[in-house]
């Protein structure tokens, strides 16, 4: 199983100083947390991707391409790539880019974004975010996986006789997740490609992640990618740790009474009741996170915000090396211990996509086994 951490890079006031950190500081602090993170053992880092303030992520693959050339092993992924409002062709060739440069070790997770006025700055139509995400996603399959690509659609100019450059590394294009919170057509989305389904549950019950989780499992299953239980599920939380339970709200309580994300809201213990955020032990963290696969089922990827709020840096270091130190190795011993055997424990990777061979449904433009015509959601039904 994949463990790693993911930052939506705001600038945020530190709220027991008094002191913004600069742009810069943030761009900086971000990238030491990826490499704190490969070393203390954490498989993957994720950057958001915003073009407002106060966020500074409004160039993913630049940031990760640098942290690609720091590190080893750490898989390099989004927490959002904005399929609405970015360009098919630019995310083809951005991502097989950073793809070469990373010697195969990125994947991304597509989604529609939050905000809504970053739509027209783009030329775009937020009422028109779900066919946006529907079409924008088919035709970057085809340019990943055409060499020419003739295309027409709603949403962009024509394309004749494009070839996007550089080509995927080794023929094969990069994994991809799908990430929702709340629609439905995003998690049938996924399921019709076989492709994975990230929900980022930090604002939402259990109860409604568990549904959104099973929805796209049955769905993957229908078109014929596997049972049910061998679906892609990656989840988010948040954290923050200490010695003591009373320590650590005490610690955390100023940064989430201020934070701009949910701030002047629910109390901090409303929203640990509520959210999959906890604030707590080492123990109390394992405890909560191994909880969500008997909601959810067996999955392959757990993703931890911890750098958000204003946190200053030395702080957020501290928890990445508890969460690699004592969190992480038991979660990945008990996890496992409870996995049946036909369940995958990781994600696709490069390798392993390399590995089974370019005949393999990942390759195709609509791998679906079955075509369901009663469902519009997954959008235009391209042959391979």
């Amino acid at each position: 199983m994949q463990f790693g951490i993911f930052s939506v890079g705001d600038v945020t006031q530190d709220p027991t100083t008094g002191r913004t950190p600069s742009e810069g500081e943030r761009i900086s602090a971000m990238s030491a947390y990826a490499l704190k993170a490969e070393e203390v053992g954490l498989d993957v880092f994720a950057t958001g991707e915003h073009h407002n303030p106060p966020f500074v992520t409004s160039a993913p693959t630049t940031h990760l391409a640098w942290i690609a050339a720091q590190t080893q092993r750490l898989q390099l992924s989004t927490s959002t790539t904005l399929i609405t409002t970015t360009d098919p062709v630019r995310i083809a060739e951005d991502y097989a880019f950073l793809q070469h440069l990373s010697g195969g070790r990125v994947d991304l997770m597509t989604g529609r974004g939050n905000t809504g006025p970053v739509y027209p700055w783009f030329g775009k139509d937020i009422r028109q975010g779900i066919p946006l995400a529907i079409e924008n996603y088919h035709l970057l399959r085809r340019l990943w996986r055409e060499e020419v690509v003739d295309w027409k659609g709603k949403f962009r100019t024509p394309l004749q006789g494009f070839t996007a450059t550089p080509r995927p590394l080794d023929g094969t294009p990069p994994f991809v997740w799908h990430g929702s919170i709340r629609s439905t057509e995003i998690a049938e989305q996924a399921a019709y490609y076989g492709d994975g389904f990230f929900h980022n549950h930090i604002f939402w019950n259990i109860e409604h992640t568990a549904q959104m989780v099973d929805l796209y499992r049955r769905r993957f299953e229908h078109y014929g990618h596997g049972s049910a239980d061998q679906a892609i599920v990656g989840l988010g939380g948040q954290v923050f740790m200490a010695g003591s339970e009373a320590e650590a709200k005490k610690a955390f309580r100023p940064y989430f009474d201020e934070a701009p994300v949910y701030g002047h809201g629910p109390s901090l213990e409303e929203f640990t009741r509520m959210t999959p955020l906890t604030v707590g032990t080492p123990e109390m963290v394992i405890e909560r996170t191994l909880g969500f696969a008997d909601a959810v089922g067996d999955y392959q990827r757990q993703m931890f915000l911890i750098d958000h709020a204003g946190l200053p840096q030395d702080v957020v270091l501290e928890q990445i090396e508890i969460l690699g130190r004592e969190v992480v190795p038991v979660l990945r011993r008990e996890f496992e211990a409870r996995r049946p055997a036909h369940v995958p424990s990781d994600p696709p990777t490069h390798a392993s996509l390399v590995a089974d061979g370019p005949g393999a449904p990942h390759h195709l433009v609509a791998p679906a086994a079955k075509v369901d015509l009663t469902v519009p959601t997954t959008g235009a039904r391209a042959t391979a």
